[in-house]
C-alpha cells in the first residue's frame, strides 16, 4: 500500500524559522543558522528597509543577507491590521508585496501578521494580495503541519520552552509508524541582542542543524509541498498514485519513501 506521509527527499521530519522585522540583528542570525545548515523566513516591513536606517537591513543588502531563505510580507509600516481601514490595509500588504519584489527579484507570496492581529476580514485582504501562508503569533506547542496556512501557528517562539521542544522533536526519528512532524520556531533577532542569550539561538542550531534525517526549509517550501502532497491522486487500493503537480512529492511504498516526480504514475512494487 502507498501512503502520502514522506516530506521532500523522503524525510519525515521539518524544521523552519520564522524572524520579524528586518533589523540588522538578522544578519548575526543568517550567519548562525547557515553554519549549521537551518533555513527560514524573514518578515519585513518595507518602509523600514527602504528608509536607510543602521538598525534595519537596507534594501540594497536584501538579497545577499537573505540568500538562501525567504523574505515574506510584514506590511509597509507595521500597524495592527484590525485597527485600520480595509482598504488602508490592503495598501500596507500589496505594496509591501510589491517593493519586496522589486528587490528580492521572485514572487513574495507570504506573510506574518503584525503584532499577531488578524481576522476574517485581514485574511481574505491577505488572499486578494496573493498571500497563500500568514504565520501568526499563537504557539502549539506541537509538530502538526498547519491545517490551515493563514492561520499558521508556530510550535514555540525561542524564548518559550525552545530546547526542550528541540529534544522532543528529534526523538521522533525512531518511532515505528512514521508521520510528517514540523518544528516552527518565530521571534525577533534583535531580541537576542537584547536580552544578551545569542548562545540560546546558537545552541539549538548546533542541537537541531545538519541532521541527514531531517529537512531544513523556508516557510514558502513548506506550503509548496503540502499543496503538492494534498494533490496526489491515489487509485482506490492505494496501489497507484499520480502526480499532477511540477515537483516532486515522496510516498511510503510498504515502508520505504520513493520519489513520485512531476506528471508521474508510479504503481506499487510488486503489483
Amino acid at each position: 500500500m502507498l501512503r502520502p506521509n514522506c516530506l521532500k527527499d523522503g524525510k519525515y521530519l521539518v524544521v523552519t524559522l520564522s524572524y520579524d522585522d528586518g533589523t540588522k540583528h538578522d544578519k548575526r542570525l543568517v550567519e548562525i543558522m547557515n553554519r549549521y545548515g537551518v533555513r527560514g523566513t524573514f518578515h519585513l516591513n518595507s518602509s523600514r528597509v527602504a528608509s536607510g536606517a543602521p538598525d534595519h537591513v537596507g534594501a540594497d543588502e536584501i538579497p545577499e543577507v537573505y540568500k538562501g531563505h525567504e523574505v515574506s510580507v510584514h506590511t509597509v509600516t507595521h500597524p495592527h491590521p484590525s485597527w485600520i481601514s480595509p482598504e488602508a490595509m490592503l495598501v500596507e500588504m500589496f505594496e509591501d508585496r510589491k517593493a519586496l519584489e522589486k528587490v528580492c527579484g521572485y514572487p513574495v507570496r507570504g506573510m506574518s501578521y503584525p503584532f499577531g492581529d488578524f481576522n476574517d476580514k485581514v485574511i481574505e485582504q491577505a488572499k486578494a494580495c496573493g498571500i497563500v501562508y500568514s504565520r501568526t503569533t499563537r504557539t502549539r506547542q506541537d509538530f502538526q503541519l498547519p491545517e490551515d496556512f493563514l492561520r499558521w501557528d508556530a510550535t514555540c517562539h525561542h524564548r518559550n520552552n525552545l530546547m526542550e521542544n528541540t529534544e522532543r522533536f528529534l526523538s521522533f526519528k525512531d518511532e515505528r509508524c512514521k508521520r510528517p512532524r514540523l518544528l516552527y520556531v518565530w521571534g525577533h533577532s534583535y531580541e537576542f541582542n537584547d536580552q544578551n542569550n545569542w548562545d540560546l539561538i546558537e545552541g539549538f542550531c548546533e542541537k537541531v542543524g545538519n541532521k541527514p534525517y531531517v529537512w531544513y526549509a523556508t516557510n514558502i517550501e513548506i506550503y509548496d509541498y503540502e499543496q503538492a502532497r494534498q494533490r496526489l491522486q491515489f487509485s482506490a487500493d492505494s496501489s497507484m498514485v499520480y502526480n499532477p503537480s511540477a515537483i516532486s512529492v515522496w510516498v511510503e511504498d510498504n515502508g520505504t519513501p520513493v520519489e513520485v516526480k512531476p506528471g508521474e504514475l508510479y504503481r506499487e512494487q510488486g503489483k
